[in-house]
């Protein structure tokens, strides 16, 4: 190779690396507990308070409360865990578990570093792997929380994902630990899927990669609607924890019409019914 050679090399390298962006700075995650990804402008914006509720608050849901808790704890502790999804049935408290977990292991390991809860976006999906990178030399341990994530047919975003979570060459950050919800279990809508098979060569391939999404979480956790009496016991606990006085049968009675009007038995329904029980008798709650 002659010098000119060389020196030409030299030069083409030092102008690619002029033009290949910077590596995405490390997050100063001192300020708060909780943070928002803001891609657009490449930003952690940090959340004051929580929309938490304590976990006791939480009915109907104690199996899934107990594995989603021991697989956090674990996480926390710098033990193996798994990623997890929360799917089933609309406002049976999926995401209000995911955020009471945090509050609770966050306060029983804040005096080594806490828990970090990082909300990323359905719609933001596809800047995760830019996320991952900023997160991996972050100084404390995130849990990454995307909110009703599904995929509608022909969207390539769980592509980003999938390699995230588990096929990547870097794979998922010793720090990160990814938790999501969704309506469906397996992230894509079952129309979509059947629209795939009867149109392959080989059904069974069309559709593998996009079902096996749902694989890459080790932790599966079912939500199903509630009966009648677990109903009742959401209403009880939250009417009793915000000091509402009402006699039970009243309340029982008063619940039900609730539900029927609403055509509906969750959690997120006994929690409307009693901020509007609290709204007539001039309870506030905080």
């Amino acid at each position: 190779m002659t010098q000119d050679t060389a020196a030409l090399l030299l030069r083409l390298v030092e102008a690619l690396e002029r033009l290949a962006p910077p590596p995405p700075p490390v997050p100063d995650l001192a300020r708060a507990d909780a943070y928002v990804w803001h891609p657009e402008r490449g930003r952690l914006a940090p959340v004051p308070q929580v929309a938490a509720l304590p976990l006791s608050l939480l009915k109907g849901i104690e199996r899934q409360r107990d594995l989603l808790l021991e697989n956090t704890r674990r996480f926390a502790r710098g033990l193996p865990a798994n990623n997890a999804l929360l799917w089933g049935a609309r406002g049976m408290g999926k995401s209000s578990l995911v955020k009471a977990v945090h509050a609770e292991v966050n306060a029983e390991t804040r005096e080594a570093g806490g828990l970090v809860l990082v909300e990323i976006h359905r719609e933001d999906i596809r800047t995760l792997p830019t996320l991952m990178g900023a997160l991996r030399e972050a100084p404390r341990r995130c849990l990454l929380f995307c909110d009703d994530l599904s995929f509608d047919p022909g969207e390539t975003d769980y592509k980003s994902l999938k390699a995230v979570l588990e096929g990547g060459v870097e794979g998922r950050p010793a720090n990160v630990l990814f938790y999501a919800t969704s309506n469906r279990r397996h992230l894509l809508a079952r129309e979509a899927i059947e629209n795939e098979r009867a149109a392959a060569l080989n059904p069974g391939d069309a559709v593998e990669e996009k079902v096996s999404l749902s694989d890459r979480f080790g932790l599966w956790l079912g939500f199903h609607h509630c009966d009648q009496p677990t109903y009742f016991a959401m209403v009880e606990a939250y009417a009793q924890a915000f000091g509402i006085q009402v006699d039970a049968e009243t309340l029982r009675r008063e619940a039900t019409e609730w539900s029927v009007t609403r055509g509906a038995r969750s959690g997120r329904v006994a929690w409307q019914f009693v901020q509007d029980l609290a709204g007539r008798y001039g309870i506030p709650i905080p």
